[in-house]
């Protein structure tokens, strides 16, 4: 059974528009960054299906790429929440302020 690329697109925009809305009204630095994750899941959605329509592979390198990329940021990410916890006892975005010098 092959899906329509107007599922897919319509499921990514959803995907994307959810984590959208949970990064920008969320205070907690963990469901930000899975916020985060999210919207690049469904960046990767969306070119898997715009690659499987014009039967081209440069969309799934892409999608390799953005894998990576999220791989790094999870790394530094959870450095951040790891040395803000120590610091300050909480996961408050408002407090990363205060790891600055």
């Amino acid at each position: 059974m092959i899906v329509p690329i107007e599922h897919a697109i319509a499921l990514s925009a959803v995907l994307f528009a959810i984590g959208a809305i949970g990064a920008l009204t969320r205070r907690n630095l963990i469901v930000i960054l899975m916020c985060i994750e999210l919207m690049l899941n469904a960046v990767n959605l969306a070119l898997v299906a715009f690659s499987r329509l014009h039967a081209d592979l440069a969309g799934h390198i892409f999608v390799l790429m953005v894998i990576v990329v999220a791989a790094a940021e999870v790394a530094v990410g959870l450095g951040i929440v790891i040395s803000l916890f120590r610091n300050r006892d909480s996961m408050d975005v408002e407090e990363v302020s205060l790891l600055k010098w």
